[in-house]
């Protein structure tokens, strides 16, 4: 049967449409091509459960962790997936595996992305600590033992500095957060608020130090993330209670220590600000966490959590259903119903939902800067992250 030329017109314009469609999809969706992290539990995706001993595994290693997506326990601080798993979801690349159970595996391929996060990694060796009284029970992995894993699989990836240029111009790498666990640490081994503050520097100039290192081998698009607010955290609420009601803010959280988070970030957002001057071809994004976790914790029934933001999912008992004696993940622990109406998860880390929020305002901002181009989100990604809230 002959088409009509209206017929024919319209045959043509539905072809020519699918075919920019098509481009589209392959140009967004090639924007990234591999994701690579760095940090410490809020950024592990199960490096620390392959360096603990079989008989000495951390208590993210056991249930409830991961219940909520993987219905099994991932290495993962949280009941399901983390910032960098939405990040990773939201460009169409699969989830970042840990560096440890990649470079055991035959026929390791890095060349999606691998994840060096480590639980309670800190930004500084742990000497620096030590030779001051401060001690870390959890790893020995600092920053710069996670930057000397990326330098192992460079070869991998590429031999030359050409093709390691061209490789990281489609890479995203995660860098953070980090100096949560230099400050907790310090903290627990009571070391004095004023040398603490002290490290704040020493810190920020690390993480200054690796960016500029990851860029002179040829990353190009970055992002940084600040660190989230302390004194709202279930464990320090715990830890640090006070009887004097001037020590906390509208929302229940301990006012010094958010006031030390925020001192971080201010130094951190700084430092960036040096590096973009002295780097201007890359992109070096800050993530603020930060902000995107207070909208949660000043208004968490507007965002569905039901149970509030301090009291954690899973604990022990107690105000905040935390207890450092007594972990999520051993036994007895009081374990909620439902997650999703909680944002604190252990104590330490958020739930599954409450960073699902937190990474969408990266995402769609207005919690980078500068924004993260959108424009590389895969389709199929953009209709899944439609859905998020």
């Amino acid at each position: 049967m002959a088409l009509s030329s209206s017929s024919l017109s319209a045959v043509h314009s539905v072809s020519y449409s699918i075919l920019i469609l098509l481009a589209f999809t392959n140009y967004v969706s090639g924007c990234y091509t591999s994701l690579f992290g760095f940090g410490d539990s809020i950024t592990d995706t199960g490096n620390l459960v392959c360096i603990d001993a079989p008989d000495n595994l951390g208590h993210m290693a056991f249930p409830p962790y991961g219940e909520t997506f993987f219905h099994h326990p991932t290495g993962r601080c949280s009941d399901g997936r983390l910032i960098i798993d939405f990040f990773a979801e939201y460009f169409g690349l699969p989830l970042v595996p840990p560096y440890l159970e990649v470079e055991k595996a035959k026929g390791r391929d890095f060349r999606k992305g691998v994840n060096f996060a480590v639980v309670g990694s800190p930004t500084l060796d742990l000497a620096f600590y030590e030779e001051r009284g401060i001690f870390n029970p959890i790893t020995n992995v600092s920053l710069k033992v996670q930057l000397g894993w990326f330098k192992e699989i460079l070869p991998s990836l590429c031999h030359t500095f050409s093709s390691c240029n061209k490789f990281f111009q489609t890479s995203l790498f995660f860098l953070g957060p980090l100096g949560g666990n230099d400050y907790t640490h310090s903290f627990v081994s009571n070391a004095s608020p004023d040398e603490i503050r002290s490290f704040v520097p020493l810190v920020v100039k690390a993480i200054g130090s690796a960016i500029n290192e990851l860029v002179d081998l040829g990353a190009v698009t970055l992002v940084v993330p600040a660190i989230l607010p302390l004194g709202c955290a279930g464990a320090y609420l715990t830890k640090y209670a006070s009887s004097n009601k001037a020590d906390y803010d509208t929302m229940g959280c301990l006012i010094c220590f958010n006031n030390f988070t925020e001192y971080h970030n201010e130094l951190l957002q700084r430092e960036l600000n040096d590096i973009r001057e002295l780097h201007p071809h890359a992109t070096i994004i800050y993530a603020d966490i930060h902000s995107a976790a207070m909208q949660l914790y000043r208004n968490p029934y507007k965002y569905g959590f039901m149970k509030g933001a301090l009291v954690a999912c899973c604990g022990s008992g107690g105000q905040y259903n935390v207890s450092d004696s007594m972990p999520c993940g051993v036994r007895p622990i009081v374990v909620c119903d439902n997650p999703s109406l909680y944002v604190d998860w252990d104590g330490y880390h958020f739930t599954e939902t409450a960073y699902r929020l937190v990474s969408k305002g990266l995402l769609d901002g207005p919690f980078t800067i500068p924004q993260i181009n959108s424009g590389c989100v895969s389709l199929a990604a953009q209709v899944e992250h439609s859905t998020y809230i």
